[in-house]
């Protein structure tokens, strides 16, 4: 569309609205929208070149068709169809009546009329229209309106099923003016204000605007043009008229044609504004979900990390009394009385065995034992809490639905994947062996102790390992008590070798209690990283999902608004035109 007339100020103002609309148009195949409002923007963006559309809406049998023949003076529509037959018809100039169906099932009525050189003129079904095919189409014909003439009959103005279809098209945005057709049915004047004032006020209501209203009788109307002055002034029908012949003109259908795009633009960018806005509304009550469980791995955490450094302080004071025997019984081995003895390696060995080692892997197995079980436990306490959580959560918005029709695959991928971390949770709650848990950690922490303490683990219990490990130092140390007693005399002249040899020995008990401790805390130290980490991975999906959705259409809400903000201008600008 161009204007002669405006100059480049309506020039730049048109490529203005190119660009933004084209902008609207990426960021609603970003979403994506759904086919309608997309076929509905790109329509309202070819119509920038096309004809200027005027498109008469109403209930059936209101005489939209009688109208527009009374308008251009020529029977170009039939009038009195049935529903079931009508379809949507548009008119536009040629050298002779002619009427053709076009693919899409629209009949394309040509018309050698003056008036048609500059515009097309649209007739739809009745909004109450028994084929709800004829119905979609006029609702689909609306966003590419350029100004809608909404007539209304006058013994029924303005039923439901016309204020449902108001209420539909108010929100693209378009210039409506409202006809009262069939006037010259009433027979006072005061009959025919008190139809006019119902309709004027119910059309203020669904518009938010007070709109024109117009009472006319294109029947009358027919006839006057026909040659009959005195049916023409009957009709009402000449103000009518010049409003649309002044509307018409080239500045008005500039600044209409250049209206209706950004309209319907706007309309668009307000309802996926408002469907972000429930989007983000919803994500938020996942993050809260998700912040909550995160908090409560991380206390879990801690309470874990705090109950094993109590029960491992348990396990550690069995290796403490062990340590400390073993300390005792240097005193009492390295003693120059007994010098002889010590020739016996087995004997002093199995002395260290009974004296310092004792029940100590016993006590070691039961402790450790504690420990494991209360892990366990945790790490399944932790499973039934996520997934009670889970499980409220889809029973709190399983059927909740934002935003009208389905966008992308929204519902479906965060339903998808809620599910599957129900399911996941659910399952670990379910299948949850403690049996198998406890062995697990058990042998982890086995093949620990037994790699740090250089010993083979075998199929040995925890306690065993410790014995084996003891019993190692003992035969150290029965090694180190012999090569003492070949050195007798020097034990015997220099106290301080006695010392250094008992401070050794010492050491290596001291170091084995070190080495066990760590390597238990280590082990016990990955399992509950892991128990923390089957947790995490199990939300990720879902986490990032949530993250990365509420992210998308918070920016989503911030393009719109600001799309709208610079629509709302280059109107304005439009309308200063």
């Amino acid at each position: 569309m161009r204007s002669r007339v405006l100059g480049d100020t309506a020039e730049r103002l048109l490529t203005d609205a190119r660009q933004l609309l084209a902008e609207l148009r990426d960021t609603l195949t970003r979403l994506p929208a759904t086919g309608q409002d997309s076929d509905a923007l790109a329509a309202s963006i070819r119509q920038l070149d096309d004809f200027f559309l005027l498109v008469v809406v109403g209930e059936f049998n209101a005489g939209k068709s009688a109208f527009i023949n009374a308008l251009l003076a020529e029977h170009v529509l039939e009038e009195g169809v049935t529903p079931t037959t009508a379809r949507i018809q548009l008119v536009r100039h040629g050298e002779r009546i002619v009427r053709e169906l076009d693919p899409s099932g629209i009949d394309i009525v040509s018309a050698p009329v003056e008036l048609l050189r500059d515009l097309h003129i649209v007739d739809t079904p009745g909004t109450n229209a028994i084929n709800r095919a004829h119905e979609r189409l006029t609702v689909d014909f609306v966003p590419r309106a350029d100004l809608v003439l909404f007539v209304t009959s006058s013994d029924r103005p303005f039923t439901e099923t016309e204020r449902a279809f108001m209420d539909a098209i108010r929100e693209w945005g378009k210039k409506i003016v409202l006809v009262v057709n069939k006037v010259d049915m009433f027979e006072t004047e005061g009959e025919l204000a008190e139809v006019l004032a119902f309709v004027r006020e119910a059309g203020t209501r669904l518009l938010g605007i007070t709109p024109e209203v117009f009472p006319v009788s294109s029947r009358l109307a027919w006839r006057g043009k026909q040659g009959d002055p005195a049916m023409w002034t009957a009709s009402r029908f000449e103000p009518l008229e010049r409003y649309i012949l002044e509307t018409l003109d080239e500045g008005s259908r500039f600044r209409l044609k250049l209206a209706n795009p950004l309209g319907v633009g706007d309309a668009l960018a307000r309802r996926y504004e408002g469907v972000a806005g429930e989007r983000i509304g919803l994500l938020a009550e996942d993050v809260t979900v998700l912040s909550d469980v995160e908090r409560q791995l991380a206390l879990y955490r801690d309470d874990v990390a705090k109950g094993f450094e109590l029960r491992m302080t348990a396990v550690e004071k069995v290796l403490l009394e062990m340590e400390a025997r073993g300390h005792q019984y240097f005193e009492d081995t390295l003693r120059v009385g007994r010098v002889f003895d010590l020739l016996n390696r087995s004997r002093v060995q199995q002395e260290f065995e009974d004296r310092v080692v004792a029940d100590a892997p016993a006590q070691v197995d039961r402790r450790v034992s504690e420990l494991i079980d209360w892990l366990v436990e945790q790490d399944f306490r932790q499973w039934q809490a996520l997934s009670a959580k889970l499980a409220s959560r889809q029973r709190e918005h399983g059927e909740r639905i934002l935003g009208g029709a389905e966008i992308g695959t929204f519902h479906a991928d965060r339903t998808r994947l809620l599910e599957s971390v129900g399911r996941e949770s659910q399952r670990v709650v379910e299948t949850y062996d403690r049996r198998r848990e406890s062995s697990a950690i058990a042998d982890g922490a086995r093949s620990a102790v037994a790699a740090t303490a250089a010993v083979g683990a075998g199929a040995l219990g925890l306690g065993a390992v410790v014995s084996v490990a003891a019993t190692t130092a003992a035969a150290d140390v029965t090694g180190i008590l012999a090569a003492g007693v070949l050195a007798a005399i020097g034990l015997l002249i220099i106290p301080a070798k006695r010392r250094r040899a008992r401070e050794e020995m010492r050491g290596k008990v001291t170091a084995l209690r070190g080495k066990l401790v760590a390597a238990l805390r280590t082990e016990f130290q990955a399992t509950q990283e892991r128990g923390a980490r089957r947790l995490a991975d199990a939300l990720a999906p879902y986490a990032r999902f949530v993250r990365a959705e509420h992210a998308r259409w918070d920016e989503v809400r911030t393009a719109l608004a600001g799309w709208r903000g610079k629509a709302g201008r280059l109107i304005e600008a439009v309308q200063r035109l």
